[in-house]
């Protein structure tokens, strides 16, 4: 072994200490909303007109079929996630632990969105949309444990920041798509082109760390299923991050997943497409114009926990003025507070996350583990959301709801003892 072979290994395995460029942030911040064009274009739009044509012939109604849909769909995301970041963590390749799989990703969701375009019925569907959410967990992996790898602790704010910049711009981007392609087809096929070029320029450009083969761990079923428990009694404060970050996503996901129908059912909007693009449009400004600054902030005072707690106690106030303002004007003021509110979480929640990660080698799996805060949410929301609407008072109770789960979100993060 050469002692350039060192500088990788230790590289690879050590806590950063120099800071990244802005083109290594920019490129993979592209290649994060690339991801999230991937995820958003289908889950905004295109599921859900899908799930209104498919729905006569299978006896249910189209809410119950897109939370079926997105549910089974949110489940292989669970599981993917923390497999392919243990997996990455375990990977000696030459282009590194993570490109790898960021290149695979991107390319197999590219992929499983065209066959998602062309389904014909249900089974098709489902299978299109749980292919997507496999192979683009592999990526959101990956990119996500680059992060720790390369940026130390006080530029996580901002490039978390940044990150959650491409994020919300991948939500409006994928819609975007979703609404101008001309067609269900089209969409698919635009946000799968799309999803492949986004993440080129990080593969391409920037050298990722390698793993040496003699620090892979010995191979075994056993320890391999094991190390996914993290216990929160050995880890307290990853367990009450973790616990924040979900109840948080579950608030927001109640607030996402019937918006078309709330638009066209509840408030009679003329275009519901076109309403929520718009809505859509207007959270995405307001959030872009909080989540940078919110993790520059938050790096130069060197404190996470006040942003946490007060973005979520703005969002639960938001998402409450949807249950008593049930108007466009409403839904409208609610989409830019919540926008302010997700901006300043989304950049310092993730800083807060690599702030509480156990161990260097495990980071693909520890932030896969963490990151089942935000999947996990996809399979509960339906579940809850279905008979609120349909049998327990409607869009009002689904909205007070929302609201209380996420302020006692925001209230959690103060058991974090650890990070200031």
């Amino acid at each position: 072994m050469t002692d350039d072979d060192n500088v990788t290994v230790v590289s690879a395995l050590a806590e950063p200490v120099e800071r990244v460029g802005r083109g290594w942030t920019a490129s993979l911040s592209l290649a994060n909303g690339a991801i999230w064009v991937g995820w958003y274009g289908p889950l905004q739009i295109l599921l859900a007109s899908q799930a209104e044509n498919f729905a006569p012939g299978t006896g249910m109604s189209k809410e119950t079929l897109l939370a079926w849909v997105t549910g089974v769909g949110a489940v292989v995301s669970l599981v993917a996630n923390p497999v392919f970041g243990a997996l990455s963590d375990r990977t000696t390749a030459r282009r590194g632990r993570r490109t790898p799989w960021i290149v695979a990703g991107a390319a197999g969701g590219a992929l499983s969105l065209l066959l998602l375009g062309g389904a014909g019925g249900l089974w098709t569907m489902v299978l299109g949309w749980c292919l997507v959410q496999l192979t683009l967990n592999a990526a959101f992996a990956a990119v996500t444990a680059a992060v720790p790898d390369q940026v130390p602790r006080l530029q996580r704010g901002s490039v978390g920041g940044w990150l959650g910049a491409a994020q919300i711009l991948g939500v409006v981007g994928g819609t975007g798509l979703a609404t101008v392609a001309g067609g269900v087809g089209a969409g698919y096929a635009a946000c799968a082109v799309f999803t492949v070029v986004g993440v080129l320029p990080y593969a391409l450009r920037h050298t990722d760390l390698r793993l040496a083969p003699a620090d892979r761990p010995a191979w075994s079923w056993r320890g391999f299923a094991a190390g996914f428990w993290l216990s929160p009694r050995r880890y307290p404060d990853l367990g009450w991050a973790w616990l924040t970050r979900f109840l948080i996503n579950l608030s927001n996901a109640l607030v996402l997943l019937y918006l078309l129908y709330y638009l066209r059912d509840r408030l009679h909007y003329a275009d519901p497409d076109e309403g929520v693009l718009i809505l859509t449009a207007v959270n995405g400004v307001t959030l872009l114009a909080t989540v940078v600054v919110a993790g520059v902030w938050s790096d130069r005072v060197g404190r996470r926990k006040p942003f946490v707690i007060w973005s979520g106690v703005l969002m639960a106030g938001a998402t409450g003025a949807l249950a008593v303002w049930q108007t466009w004007p409403g839904a409208v003021v609610a989409a830019a507070v919540l926008g302010v509110g997700f901006g300043v979480f989304t950049s310092v929640d993730f800083a807060l996350m690599t702030d509480v990660l156990p161990k260097a080698l495990d980071r693909g799996k520890d932030l896969g583990v963490i990151n089942v805060a935000n999947a996990l949410p996809q399979v509960a929301a339906p579940a809850l959301a279905a008979p609120v609407v349909t049998y327990l008072g409607g869009y009002r109770v689904l909205y007070v709801v929302a609201a209380v789960i996420g302020l006692v979100g925001a209230g959690l993060v103060g058991r974090i003892r650890g990070v200031d």
